[in-house]
Formats: structure tokens, sequence, C-alpha cells
């Protein structure tokens, strides 16, 4: 048929967000890849509302290589949705998630396909070194890893983090029956299972553009990450309630002896200690039910996790796409 492809091996999925100067290089890179593995693939580059000519590059690369197709969200929706939309789309008997950044080699790819070959379902990525990147963004980075093999239970995850992957077509149709929306798709795959294995490498610096992710993504991919897989911050809220029950309680006794003993405790500053330490207490308690009140609100309401205003770039037929068209054609034919 016209426009389309071989059913290609691999889907590689990008998220892009004002990478308009990358993508090029990126393609060509990855085209020298490939061609050295020897594998059908796909390119499949979904752009989260960038604010510069970053889909404008997709339709001339998706106008001219077969292989490309682009997707472009509506309205900024975050880069893990962004993987999710690709993975969605993705039609290879295995899937690479890799940015748009060229800190990932695209030349990492054929080892991580000969571990799919030899059995793996997931191929992590994972980072042995981080070049040009200051000392207290790895610091936080290995704090969130840690929280989330300690706190979260996810001990499989790799001690500094893998953002580059590859997945078998079972996990990409496993992990698309996941409606979620407020979680880390790392840590999703993480919590899956399947059989894992991995493939260290140093992540190069960002040689241009600026990183889209800000303190305050950060700070909600940790925030849904923690919540979307542990109770811990519950079940310590009813702990500390208990330790200061049991201290108000101990302290009720102190201030009925020293009544009797005639030793009343003077003094403002140490009411106000007291108040605004159980303040506090209350308002944090508060907060960590409220983050999780509004991610189970937000699931109840089951609007569209994202909304694609443009797309572009042939795409395979499925085999029921292609039964239908064909009877589209006969039923075409017989009524001429």
């Amino acid at each position: 048929m016209t426009g389309q492809i071989q059913m290609p091996l691999l889907s590689v999925v990008t998220p892009a967000f004002n990478e308009a100067s990358n993508l090029p290089e990126l393609w060509a890179r990855l085209c020298v890849s490939m061609e050295s593995a020897g594998v059908e693939w796909e390119w499949i580059v979904v752009d989260d509302h960038s604010t510069d000519t970053t889909f404008e590059t997709i339709l001339g690369l998706s106008a001219t290589h077969r292989r490309v197709r682009g997707y472009r969200f509506s309205r900024n929706f975050g880069s893990h949705l962004a993987l999710t939309c690709g993975l969605e789309n993705a039609q290879g008997r295995c899937a690479a998630v890799m940015a748009a950044d060229l800190q990932d080699p695209p030349e990492l790819l054929p080892e991580l396909i000969d571990k799919w070959r030899k059995g793996a379902q997931v191929v992590w990525a994972v980072r042995s070194e981080r070049k040009g990147e200051k000392a207290s963004k790895v610091g936080s980075a290995n704090l969130f890893y840690f929280i989330m093999r300690r706190v979260a239970g996810l001990k499989n995850m790799a001690p500094t983090g893998a953002d580059f992957f590859l997945i078998d077509r079972a996990v990409i149709d496993a992990l698309n029956q996941f409606p979620e929306r407020n979680v880390s798709l790392m840590a999703l795959i993480t919590w899956m299972g399947f059989r894992q294995d991995q493939v260290d490498y140093a992540k190069d610096a960002r040689s241009r553009g600026k990183s889209g992710w800000s303190l305050e993504k950060k700070l909600k991919l940790a925030v849904d990450s923690v919540t979307s897989f542990t109770y811990l911050p519950i079940r310590a809220m009813t702990y500390l309630g208990i330790c200061v029950a049991v201290c108000g309680f101990l302290y009720a006794v102190l201030v009925i002896i020293n009544t009797l003993r005639h030793h009343l405790v003077q003094g403002w500053a140490s009411l106000m200690v007291v108040v605004l330490v159980l303040g506090g207490a209350q308002m944090l308690m508060l907060g960590v039910l409220g983050e999780y009140l509004w991610r189970a609100f937000d699931e109840s309401r089951r609007r569209p996790r994202y909304i694609i205003e443009q797309l572009c770039g042939s795409r395979v037929l499925t085999g029921a796409e292609q039964s239908r068209h064909e009877s589209e054609l006969r039923a075409a034919d017989g009524s001429e």
C-alpha cells in the first residue's frame, strides 16, 4: 500500500520539548546505528507542545524519510505522557526509549537489541557516569533513587537511575493496560517485573539547548513516584500521631504532678512551642493526605491523559486494519 512500511523490529520513541536543534543530528546518528544493527525500525517523536520549531523539524524529517512519525500535543503534558503516547503507537516487536538531548548515545542501541535477543524483556541503559552535571544535581538524583529503592520498595531499580531503555512487545502491551496518569513510567516498568537486564554507559553532557526539567517537575515526579507505589507516608503519619499523643499524655501527667506539688509551669514561650509543633505536624499530615486524595480524584475524572493536536508520517496497518481496509475496497469495487 502507498505510504506503508514493513512492520518494524524496533520502535525508537523520543519525547521532545524545544529540541529542534538536536533532532537532525539524533536522526543521523540513529540511521548509522541502525544500519550497523541491520534491523527494520521506525522513529516516533512526540512533541510536548514545544515553543520552538521542533514539530516543523519533525514534519520535514517525516516528509523525506518513511521511518519517521511525529505527534504534537495540544499543550505541555510532560515527558512521561509523551513516552506513553509514543509507546501506545509503537508497532515494533520491541521499543527503545531515549531522550532527544543527545545525552543518551544511539550507538548503544545495537547492544540493547542484542540483550533483548538473548531473552531479556527489559534492558536498562544504566548511567555509570553523568558528564557535565553539578554535584548537587547528581546528589539529589541519587537521593531520589535511594528513596525509590528503600522507601517505595522498588529494590531492582538502578541506584544511579536509568531513563534510556528497551522493552519487549509483551511489556509494551502490558504497560498499555495501565490507565494511570500520575506515575513514573520507569518506576512502573521496574515494578511490573519481567526478565530484566542492564548495560552500563556514560551519559554525555548536553551540548545544545536547555533541559525542560524544572524543579517543579522534578518534585512532582518524586511525589508521584512515592505515592504510586507505597502507602508508607500515611503509615508514618499514624506512627507520628501515636508519638505525639504519647508525648501529650506524658506532658499532661507532668503538669498534673507539678500542679499538685504547687510548681505551676510558667511561660508563654513554652506554650507557643507546643502549639506550633502540633500545628505543623497536623498541617504536614493534611498535606500528605491531600497528595493521595488529589491523585485519586484526578484518576476518577478519567480525562484523556493527553490530546494530540497534529501528527505526521506513515504507519504500518495492523492485521485488523488491513482486513477492514481490504473489505472496504471489495465493497467499493462491488458497488461500481
